[in-house]
């Protein structure tokens, strides 16, 4: 089945692109979510009205990561965890951690942006790499300490 994509989908496509996908991943989570629209002859005939909205909303989404991310670089996040004997936590820091850290001081950055590997198990400063936009990426230095 053809769509035309209304958002960018991770490992599918970006906004405007008409795709060819399964009817049912089409008809269950696209379609109901919004991200797609059904590559019908009208849809198609508006897909050119339809792009050039998106890249003004595409133009304004990047200006505003990019200011994010220059904010983002200057902030640092400091978590106090406890822990054992070789500075090994007693739990993990992660994505929603850092997420939930970071709305608390006025950025709202969803988790899933955070781009952390794997949950921070040890003591230390970290860079966590933050994916604001396809093409704007930026980090958030991230201190870990052992609670007292």
């Amino acid at each position: 089945m053809q769509i035309i994509l209304q958002e960018d989908v991770e490992k599918l496509g970006t906004r405007g692109q008409v795709v060819e996908v399964a009817e049912g991943y089409a008809r269950n989570f696209l379609l109901p979510r919004k991200l797609a629209l059904e590559a019908s002859a009208g849809n198609m005939k508006r897909l050119e009205k339809m792009r050039a909205a998106f890249a003004k909303k595409e133009a304004v989404e990047k200006g505003d990561a990019q200011k994010l991310a220059d904010l983002l670089a200057s902030v640092t996040l400091e978590f106090a965890r406890k822990a054992g004997e070789n500075d090994q936590l007693f739990g993990s820091v992660t994505s929603g951690d850092i997420s939930d850290a970071l709305e608390t001081k006025g950025y709202n950055v969803e988790k899933r942006k955070i781009q952390l590997m794997d949950p921070i198990k040890v003591v230390g400063e970290y860079e966590v790499p933050v994916k604001l936009h396809r093409e704007v990426g930026g980090t958030v230095k991230v201190i870990v300490k052992k609670d007292e």
